[in-house]
């Protein structure tokens, strides 16, 4: 009898012990990382977001160096029994301007421009999906984001550190550029209500 009951309290515990901890990551570009971790860490189902440099060729890019050919992106690990890639990738665009060729908000360059990365042709096929569907939803205007083949991803590291959790670590500044850079507004401007902020 307490051979079964104890095994029936093993068998609860190894079914009450989520195997769930499986984790998916995506890489976007949207501008300023320190705005798309700010704004995909409160996004529920995403466990981690990492700011980076992701696109170019150049090995091992810095922020204050050469990154060269490099986006400014974020991989963002979540749960996908929690938030699919399609609704990631439905929270992206109302995040960025998809239609600004040149950058993003007060950034502009080359590193600053959007962009989805996408690691398989699943990704792509939802990915190209969300598109047309921004597409539909504008149709007087040409969205310029790509969709592109994933590559190497360099988090950002060594001194540069202070860029990730930015928002955190230094609040007022973070507030004051991100209200300086209009994004806020831009994004209501676009989206409506639909804008997270």
């Amino acid at each position: 009898m307490k051979e079964t009951l104890a095994l029936t309290i093993l068998a609860a515990s190894l079914l009450s012990f989520s195997p769930n901890t499986v984790a998916d990551k995506a890489v976007l570009a949207g501008g300023c990382f320190w705005c798309m971790e700010a704004d995909f860490e409160k996004l529920d189902g995403v466990t981690d977001v990492i700011s980076g440099f992701t696109g170019g060729i150049l090995k091992d890019p810095t922020y204050n160096g050469n990154h060269e050919g490099h986006y400014e992106a974020v991989e963002i690990t979540y749960d996908p029994n929690k938030v699919s890639y399609k609704k990631l990738l439905d929270y992206y665009w109302v995040n960025i301007d998809p239609f600004d060729g040149e950058g993003q908000f007060c950034d502009k360059g080359t590193s600053y421009l959007s962009a989805i990365f996408v690691a398989n042709e699943e990704e792509r096929k939802i990915a190209e999906q969300t598109k047309e569907e921004v597409a539909k939803a504008f149709p007087n205007q040409t969205v310029i984001t790509p969709i592109l083949d994933a590559s190497v991803f360099y988090p950002i590291k060594g001194d540069e550190i202070y860029h990730q959790d930015f928002y955190k670590k230094s609040p007022v500044r973070y507030k004051v550029y991100r209200w300086n850079c209009g994004r806020d507004a831009r994004l209501k401007e676009l989206w409506g209500d639909r804008a997270t902020h």
